[in-house]
């Protein structure tokens, strides 16, 4: 059966970078849940827009029981399905692909289309293993190919480097670069010291 063609993703305007210390005190509890629980179960759309807006995204094609079981309204049966499928070579292209495969009306899921990333993978980089990149040593080229770092952060791992010398560690990386646990969370499958 031809896969059906995915719409077109919509494009969401950036809201404004100060909002965060506007918010509430009940909304500034939530964003330290967020930044501090990776298992946190986000549990409404105003919970996944925050999530979104702190930069938390959970990639279709490498996500985890528990990065699943993080989006409100998916059981921890659905969410073995998904990795299941991931697993087997499944690609999930869009949300309408996820609902596919869950039986479900892609509407319900539509909501979570701002936290959900569709990166594409050759089979060599689902590897995480056969892409080690030693960050003491990559070029910006080197580091641009590693999922998760982009164009400033490679410049920022190089410029460190020259200035203040090589990483010693995973733990000194993220020092020296400021990165939150969830950034490194992602990176430390891909780095080599």
């Amino acid at each position: 059966m031809p896969h059906a063609p995915c719409p077109m993703p919509h494009a969401h305007l950036p809201m404004n970078p100060n909002w965060l210390p506007r918010i509430n005190p009940r909304l500034q509890k939530l964003r330290q849940k967020l930044l501090n629980d990776p298992y946190y179960r986000l549990k409404s759309g105003e919970e996944i827009a925050i999530a979104s807006q702190l930069g938390i995204r959970i990639d279709a094609n490498q996500a985890t029981v528990d990065d699943w079981l993080r989006l409100p309204g998916l059981s921890i049966h659905q969410a073995r399905t998904l990795v299941d499928l991931g697993r087997s070579g499944v690609k999930f292209y869009c949300v309408e692909d996820i609902a596919a495969a869950l039986g479900l009306p892609a509407q319900r899921l539509k909501p979570l289309e701002i936290i959900l990333i569709f990166g594409y993978y050759d089979d060599e980089s689902l590897d995480s293993k056969t892409l080690a990149i030693n960050p003491n040593t990559a070029t910006i080229e080197d580091l641009l190919k590693v999922p998760f770092i982009d164009s400033s952060l490679a410049q920022a791992v190089i410029d460190n480097r020259t200035l203040s010398g090589s990483y010693q560690n995973i733990v000194d990386f993220q020092k020296r670069l400021n990165l939150s646990g969830e950034i490194l969370a992602q990176l430390m499958y891909y780095l080599q010291f």
